[in-house]
């Protein structure tokens, strides 16, 4: 197979994009399709990348929260790195 792919097989449909749209638009419990109807792509993509960030925050303030509880604790190396390998899967 080769590493270049026809430019037309990388293209994308109109109606494939609507599909990705409206997936991404059942995530955002704020913009659910029954009650606003139909909302445009540039809010669907405005608002989702602005839920990626507050979920990035979200998962970087509980990183920090469990990394000082688990400073906190009296483990042992072996446990410690056993706690961590479990948070890492």
């Amino acid at each position: 197979m080769s590493s270049q792919r026809s430019t037309s097989s990388n293209k994308i449909t109109d109606d494939e994009l609507t599909a990705l749209i409206l997936r991404l638009q059942t995530l955002l419990p704020q913009l659910d399709q029954s009650r606003h109807g139909r909302v445009s792509a540039a809010k669907v993509l405005n608002e989702i990348c602005s839920y990626i960030r507050r979920l990035q925050n979200e998962v970087d303030g509980l990183s920090g929260r469990l990394s000082q509880c688990l400073d906190s604790m009296d483990l042992t190396g072996f446990d410690a790195e056993i706690v961590r390998d479990l948070l890492q899967q």
